[in-house]
């Protein structure tokens, strides 16, 4: 179990840094990723990647707690994955997206 609070933790910080960067600079944001005609809505997901690192920062370090960081983990990273290797490929976002995939 400690090594699935490991994970959770590193997970979580990197969605609760990675969700508020657009949400504190999106001008250095938008200078790796490229400008955004939807900066609502760049705004917006980042607000939620970074609630999702949160739940994880905040997970219970119990079998119980440890499979629901799971749950929100593997759930948000599919989806991320999923938009990525959709978008990427039909150029409506830069290739750079690609990083967060890896």
């Amino acid at each position: 179990m400690p090594q699935a609070v490991t994970v959770a933790r590193a997970q979580g910080l990197f969605n609760l840094v990675g969700g508020l960067w657009p949400v504190l600079s999106l001008r250095t944001f938008e200078a790796v990723y490229g400008a955004k005609t939807d900066r609502w809505l760049q705004r917006t997901n980042g607000a939620l990647l970074a609630a999702t690192g949160i739940s994880l920062l905040l997970a219970e370090p119990s079998a119980e707690g440890m499979r629901h960081a799971r749950r929100v983990g593997v759930g948000s990273a599919l989806t991320f994955l999923a938009a990525d290797l959709v978008y990427v490929p039909l150029r409506r976002i830069p290739a750079t997206y690609l990083l967060d995939a890896a």
